[in-house]
């Protein structure tokens, strides 16, 4: 059921088997495997998962490859609802451990929000990540571009990239070195400091035997139309013509709901089994959160497992099956 402020005082009591944060790819994923298991299911969402905002998914086994990210998701949500689990749009802030079960406190609305607590002997993170973008003056003028040929993952769009002139907008030195896995697909690179960090020698020496053109002037703006960028405005009026564009500039973890339960975690990601379950036993992470691929395919197949494992568990627990309106009252 898709919960809202008037329908909570039906749910509120409840103590769900899992309460998934996050209704992207590996959070949808994780509530329909979830309640095909019979176990009574939350997913709170807060809205624009990473892949919303892909305009096309060309790397998806069986889905035509104009399919909008946004599409995917909505499906998902359709199949997730049709199982009977909830769903509510809110913001978690944060996650209290009570021993058996986790308090899990919300904020639900913008304006005049309203506060609650639900509980949950599981907890999936699938919270994801938004990566970073250039900061310029007009930051419409990023998303113009953004998730159209204004690329953000190597891995997902190389393919898109090749053998066109693309610009490497990066945030630190590290950062610029995705342009030597970029070199595989096309050898026209060009990469931006934007003139908020310095190159060191060695690195500048590497770009050079590569042939790739490094700028470390301020970035006015990018130019096209119809979503697709054509190159770049600097600061002093030069126009750099580009076909495509790599954001390499890091990402902000979702997961700040967490801080109060001590984790591993390797750099932002939480740390997982094969199964992802991270260092406690009744919280798994998936999708962008934990270590491993940024990928929707992968995300999908995070969540089924997670929600595999917690199936497992409680069953071994309980020792008997149950039945579906058991489930539904638990």
């Amino acid at each position: 059921m898709q919960l809202t402020k008037q329908t909570l005082t039906q749910r509120i009591d409840r103590v769900y088997d899992v309460l998934i944060v996050g209704g992207g790819a590996a959070g949808l994923s994780a509530g329909i495997y979830s309640q095909r298991y019979l176990l009574s299911t939350l997913i709170i969402d807060k809205g624009k998962a990473r892949s919303f905002w892909m305009q096309e998914l060309h790397n998806y086994l069986g889905l035509p490859p104009e399919t909008p990210g946004r599409e995917v998701l909505k499906q998902g949500k359709d199949h997730y609802l049709s199982l009977e689990g909830d769903y509510l749009n809110a913001y978690v802030e944060d996650v209290i451990d009570e021993g058996q079960v986790f308090a899990v406190k919300v904020r639900i609305g913008r304006q005049n929000p309203t506060y609650k607590t639900f509980r949950t002997r599981y907890l999936i993170a699938a919270s994801g990540i938004i990566d970073h973008l250039p900061q310029l003056a007009d930051l419409k003028n990023v998303f113009d571009y953004a998730g159209y040929n204004l690329h953000v993952c190597l891995i997902c769009d190389g393919y898109e990239m090749r053998d066109q002139r693309v610009g490497v907008f990066g945030s630190s030195e590290d950062s610029l070195q995705v342009a030597f896995a970029l070199g595989w697909f096309t050898p026209y690179i060009t990469l931006f400091t934007h003139s908020a960090f310095e190159v060191g020698q060695k690195l500048r020496d590497r770009f050079a035997e590569a042939g790739y053109i490094l700028n470390e002037q301020p970035i006015r703006q990018f130019l096209g139309e119809n979503h697709q960028m054509s190159g770049v405005e600097l600061e002093n009026g030069a126009v750099v013509e580009l076909d495509a564009g790599l954001v390499s500039m890091g990402s902000k973890y979702h997961a700040d709901y967490l801080k109060g339960i001590d984790l591993t975690y390797n750099g932002g990601n939480l740390v997982t089994d094969a199964m992802n379950r991270t260092s406690h036993p009744r919280i798994f992470a998936v999708g962008d959160l934990k270590v491993g691929m940024n990928q929707v395919v992968i995300a999908a197949a995070d969540g089924a497992n997670a929600a595999t494992q917690i199936w497992r568990d409680i069953r071994r627990a309980e020792g008997s099956r149950r039945s579906a309106t058991a489930a539904t009252a638990a």
